[in-house]
């Protein structure tokens, strides 16, 4: 990067941990360290936006179109649903019982062992997911400065961790609003780049043709397939239980939400997030969509990852991965070639050239993912970690290489502010759960605010340092959307069932739910292990599973109880 893009990139990053810090002041109790209950719902919705939208949003999903097309947006498709579900039922109940964290409503309708189970359920899961966040920028960091991906996690980690121990739960609303302010701009101006650097010829709908005709705009798949992760079914049963859970019951989100103001505050909140995040993720993935149709003409490396292509270089096999950069460069001039061949048909309107020119176009796509895959196991082999994958590179390196400067800055600063804001909510959810369900609950009932507070810092440090360690892992994982997806997708439905239970079917009891969950989970994570169906549902399957087995063994109980007297 130049030295404007550094300064653009330091000066923002500076300003808005300065900012967040300024703004949420020393909090001295519980309440403004966790609570804030004062926002208005368009801080909410941004708050909860940015909650969600990490990092891997921004650094992943276009890798992601680039590489499987836009049928990753059918993810999404349950979220309004979940919206409107939570708006009538989680928040108010959350609202008028005046709860830190989620947790704390299921001792009062079931036990202590309940609410205990549900908050390790969420410490496990947030924690990893955590760890991941904070390992998306720092594959930016690794990037650009060509060094080992451990020492920018650990700057990275630590950037985050200190402003929000400092502020606490204010710090990360004020600082999410103006990240997702400055991030929905970047991601506006980076679409209109790709456009504008396309060839003269090539507009923005033939750029659009061109990666329909190579399988990239498959937007929607209405066929019914429990193995397929991505269709228009898992996406909106699979997905709409996995956002009502993630939103109802994972305390990164939910305490978001509970800074509302009112009731009607969080709910405007909710519903502008249902409204504008499925066209922000389709128009996301779109840009990785324009990026593929870009570097039909402009050359991809042949692996994205540049430290990687380094480490081979320097290695024995850097011989054979020259020889195959080579074929990959001959290789992609025959394809584009091929490329210009079915632009030229699509102006000639005629069916049959266009038919022909796109067949040559596949054939010589085939031709150059072959050379890749050759090239893609030389790295494997050379790093000895068969999970290898670029897509988290693909944006980033057309931004680093295409971009004018200063905007290079810009952009690599909006996908660390994700990143921040994300892994703030992350980090202080993760303490207020500890904090509040675990030590204020179990351990010391009876303290101080101000020993509460230092305990909640005390608990943000610690899984700060977790997430941190767990993030130095991240590396053997593929592609981070789906990875951070797949781990809520072993959790979410379990925690889901247990709330469902709790608000709908008040005959059943604390024992029978609790019970449930933990045979529930089992069942869940052995079916994820053995691949047994897509991810997605996974989640409804939790949920169904934990209703039926508590419905179930409430029965058995209430059927035994007389014969106990």
């Amino acid at each position: 990067m130049s030295l404007t893009d550094w300064i653009v990139l330091g000066s923002t990053l500076l300003a808005i941990v300065a900012y967040g810090v300024w703004k949420s002041g020393n909090s001295k109790n519980i309440d403004q360290y966790f609570g804030n209950r004062s926002l208005p719902w368009y801080h909410v919705g941004l708050s909860v936006m940015a909650t969600q939208a990490s990092a891997i949003t921004f650094l992943s999903a276009p890798g992601q179109a680039y590489s499987d097309g836009m049928r990753f947006v059918q993810f999404y498709f349950g979220l309004p649903l979940a919206m409107i579900v939570l708006c009538i039922t989680f928040v108010p109940i959350f609202h008028k019982l005046k709860v830190y964290t989620a947790y704390e409503f299921l001792e009062q309708r079931f036990d202590l062992k309940t609410r205990a189970l549900t908050a390790i359920l969420f410490l496990v899961q947030r924690g990893l997911s955590t760890a991941i966040t904070i390992y998306a920028p720092a594959i930016i960091l690794s990037g650009i400065l060509h060094i080992n991906t451990t020492y920018t996690t650990l700057f990275i980690g630590g950037l985050v961790l200190f402003y929000t121990v400092y502020g606490g739960a204010k710090a990360v609303s004020y600082t999410q609003l103006l990240q997702m302010s400055i991030i929905f701009t970047g991601m506006f101006v980076a679409g209109v780049l790709v456009v504008m650097l396309l060839p003269q010829n090539v507009g923005f709908i033939k750029a659009i043709k061109l990666a329909g005709n190579l399988g990239r705009m498959n937007v929607i798949d209405w066929k019914f397939d429990a193995d397929n992760r991505y269709n228009i079914w898992s996406g909106i049963i699979g997905g709409f239980f996995l956002q009502l859970s993630y939103f109802g019951t994972d305390q990164s989100q939910v305490g978001r939400y509970l800074t509302g103001s009112s009731v009607g505050q969080s709910r405007l909140g909710l519903i502008m997030n249902g409204l504008i995040k499925v066209p922000m993720q389709f128009l996301i993935l779109l840009i990785g969509v324009l990026v593929f149709s870009f570097y039909q003409f402009n050359r991809p490396p042949v692996f994205f990852n540049n430290y990687e292509v380094e480490q081979v270089k320097r290695s024995q096999y850097a011989p054979q991965f020259n020889l195959l950069e080579k074929r990959y460069g001959d290789a992609f001039n025959h394809k584009k070639q091929k490329t210009e061949d079915l632009i030229k048909a699509f102006d000639s309107k005629d069916a049959q050239q266009i038919s022909a020119a796109k067949a040559g176009l596949k054939a010589a796509e085939a031709q150059t993912d072959s050379v890749r895959k050759s090239a893609i196991s030389i790295i494997k082999k050379n790093s000895g970690n068969d999970n290898v994958n670029d897509t988290n590179y693909v944006f980033l390196t057309f931004v680093t290489h295409y971009l004018p400067r200063g905007l290079i800055g810009l952009l690599i600063a909006i996908i660390f502010l994700a990143s921040m804001g994300s892994t703030a909510s992350g980090l202080n959810a993760l303490g207020s759960t500890t904090m509040v369900d675990i030590y204020k609950r179990i351990l010391k009932p009876n303290e101080s605010d101000h020993t509460y507070v230092t305990a909640s810092r005390v608990a943000t440090v610690f899984w700060g340092v977790v997430c941190i360690g767990m993030a130095l892992y991240a590396s053997k994982i593929g592609n981070l959307l789906e990875a951070v997806n797949q781990l809520g997708s072993y959790i979410y439905g379990t925690i889901l069932g247990v709330f469902i239970v709790a608000f709908y079917i008040k005959s059943i009891k604390g024992t029978p739910v609790f019970a449930a969950a933990v045979i529930t989970e089992i069942i869940i994570c052995i079916m994820g292990y053995y691949n047994a169906v897509a991810y997605l549902w996974l989640n409804a399957i939790g949920c169904i599973g934990v209703i039926i087995i508590a419905w179930l063994l409430n029965i058995f109980i209430m059927q035994k109880k007389p014969a106990l007297r």
